[in-house]
């Protein structure tokens, strides 16, 4: 592990390249005791991050993964949307897990959105209007709280240090939102809401941008973490079936102020075979016994949602296109062990539409009906791979199989999970 962070730098970002659940967290969790800060750029509680130590399973929504470690500082940043009694809880939580006063290492900044109960409202209300065209979304409010940013109507951590600017906000809000959603939206019970976690949340604020530039400056080592993933990315994704907010390498740049040359190496995360969450092009899905066991052995379930994912064989093509967008230099390849007992595994490597070879996932019905996938197969193997900890002592198969994606995503795999605990990592 030293020798693969020595080659990336002193900031370090890990995004996803598929469409999210690729194992982030694991990564993150793994590699932040090195860090002396991990910070979260874009999207909110929509977020879940699991993580496995000595068999407690941990769930992270917006807080950084790394903050299992003891030292190290979580900074939540502008670009993302705060669900702050949500915030509270998982400080909470950690707290009570032993972790000593999480609160005091974490950072919220000033800038970063406040999402209200009325966002979740609207944002149930509009998938409900959407009927059979849902996108999906997990219901927490992203969208709407996002919508409210853009629009210039949105509620920032800094509204809490002025208690009649944020009471009259919110009755605009509340007013507007229900004359054009029909919906009854209560502002007092939304203000009582934030007032009775306004004193926890304020020691929290600070300009996490300054912070940040500062510690760079004094030689603190940083790593940024990447919610969702670049197919789910707002301008990179599969539009409409994205999230609300950039969520690959660039996001760090605009959610947390920071300049693109401070980035000094980017992670990328994907899964040995693919999943995906919600509606949406998914090219490689597996409607099948195959797709069965994919769910069933990968325990493949939102952690936010417990919503059962969709799973498809690996997908070179979007892979790829994320590699190269996020200006990825290693890949942690996840789950390898979830491929173990499959007599025959398959690889998406080629896209064509209407003769052409294409390098993006179709984004419209009537393209991707005409989408012709290119796939490559490759033999399985039945042992048993949790327990490995050098590439050496993977199965044949299993280390041919890594190898053939290694080239084909023209990428360096240097580490592999082969299993759900912090441990089960294989570092090439």
């Amino acid at each position: 592990m030293k020798k693969m962070l020595s080659n990336l730098g002193k900031h370090v970002a890990i995004v996803g390249t598929q469409w999210g659940d690729e194992g982030k967290g694991k990564l993150v969790d793994s590699i932040s005791g090195k860090f002396d800060l991990v910070c979260r750029f874009s999207g909110g509680a929509n977020a879940g991050h699991t993580i496995v130590v000595d068999g407690t399973k941990f769930i992270f929504h917006l807080l950084p993964s790394g903050m299992l470690h003891p030292k190290t500082i979580g900074v939540i940043g502008n670009g993302t949307v705060v669900d702050l009694p949500d915030m509270l809880n998982e400080i909470k939580q950690l707290s009570d897990a032993g972790l000593g006063n999480v609160g005091d290492r974490v950072k919220i900044s000033l800038r970063a959105h406040v999402l209200l109960s009325y966002h979740k409202e609207i944002d149930q209300e509009l998938e409900r209007r959407k009927g059979d065209q849902k996108i999906g979304t997990t219901g927490r409010g992203i969208g709407p709280a996002y919508a409210d940013k853009t629009a210039r109507i949105g509620i920032r951590c800094e509204d809490l240090l002025d208690i009649d600017l944020l009471k009259e906000k919110i009755h605009q809000n509340c007013a507007f939102h229900s004359e054009n959603y029909g919906l009854t939206l209560n502002a007092e019970e939304e203000i009582a809401n934030l007032l009775a976690v306004r004193e926890q949340i304020k020691p929290l604020l600070c300009d996490t941008r300054k912070f940040l530039h500062e510690e760079m400056k004094a030689g603190k080592t940083v790593l940024f973490e990447g919610a969702q993933a670049h197919q789910l990315d707002i301008d990179h994704g599969t539009y409409p079936f994205v999230t609300s907010s950039p969520v690959s390498t660039g996001g760090i740049c605009t959610g947390l102020g920071i300049p693109p040359q401070k980035i000094e190496g980017v992670i990328g995360i994907a899964k040995a075979y693919c999943t995906r969450v919600g509606a949406g092009p998914f090219p490689t899905e597996l409607e099948n016994e195959a797709g069965e066991m994919l769910r069933k052995n990968g325990h493949e379930f939102g952690a936010t949602t417990g919503r059962p994912r969709r799973c498809g064989w690996f997908d070179v093509p979007a892979t790829k296109n994320s590699i190269e967008t996020a200006g990825v230099n290693m890949v942690n390849l996840t789950k390898l062990d979830v491929l173990s007992g499959m007599k025959e595994l398959q690889v998406a490597t080629k896209y064509t539409l209407d003769g052409t070879e294409i390098f993006n996932v179709p984004t419209t019905k009537k393209n991707f009906k005409k989408l012709i996938i290119d796939y490559k197969s490759f033999p399985g193997w039945e042992e048993d791979i949790s327990d490995v900890r050098t590439f050496d002592e993977l199965p044949e198969n299993a280390k041919k199989y890594v190898l053939a994606l290694e080239e084909m995503i023209e990428c360096p795999i240097q580490a592999i999970g082969v299993g759900a605990d912090r441990n089960a990592l294989i570092f090439r």
